[in-house]
């Protein structure tokens, strides 16, 4: 009888070990525990840092125009550095934007699709509280029809669902007012090309 009392103990026990050690490892994963190599904080899903530092644009005309450039993005402590040269231009201000896709198949660059805008806000100001990902502002072209061009953007990134990389770049023919909606009524699209990782130097 006591042999069977203490055999019904141990069971007992063991029952309630394996028991909590169950309920502890089939709770939920916590955010730093979730696959795909991604932490979810919020909902919101930020890619790891892929090691680009660098990437590079090379804009060709759209049919009828003449526009050619360059434009790097270069990774720093401070934020996205984005430095533009770009010829063929009218002398004056042309609105120029990151666009959804990389796609330069287009004739009239409309293959780039609308404004990079992951986050859903309006069209705005460089700098605004409320903008798209890709509103760049104006470049500004010389009586030459040559704009150089150089911004930090803080928030700028080549990772996560906010990448640049592999989206269009779009120049236009007249000035973004910065205000007005969904483009900023810059006309129409004068260069095309996307962006791509560069060599680091």
């Amino acid at each position: 009888m006591m042999k069977t009392r203490k055999f019904l103990r141990l069971t007992f026990l063991s029952a309630v070990v394996v028991f909590a050690v169950q309920a502890c490892n089939s709770g939920t994963k916590t955010e730093a525990e979730h696959d795909h190599g991604m932490v979810i904080t919020d909902n919101v899903q930020s890619a790891p840092d892929n090691g680009v530092t660098k990437a590079i644009c090379v804009l060709q005309p759209t049919a009828g125009n003449e526009v050619t450039g360059t434009i790097t993005f270069t990774k720093t402590d401070a934020g996205m550095v984005v430095k533009a040269e770009v010829s063929g231009l009218t002398p004056g201000k042309h609105g120029f934007h990151i666009h959804q896709y990389g796609d330069v198949t287009a004739p009239d660059g409309t293959s780039a699709g609308g404004h990079f805008n992951p986050t859903g806000h309006d069209h705005g100001a460089p700098h605004g509280e409320m903008r798209h990902v890709g509103d760049l502002g104006n470049l500004e072209a010389n009586e030459a029809g040559v704009a150089i061009y150089e911004v930090t953007y803080p928030g700028m990134t080549f990772s996560g669902v906010e990448s640049i990389l592999g989206r269009g770049i779009i120049v236009h023919a007249d000035e973004d007012d910065l205000v007005s909606q969904p483009t900023g009524a810059a006309g129409k699209r004068v260069a095309i090309g996307v962006i791509g990782v560069a060599k680091s130097e």
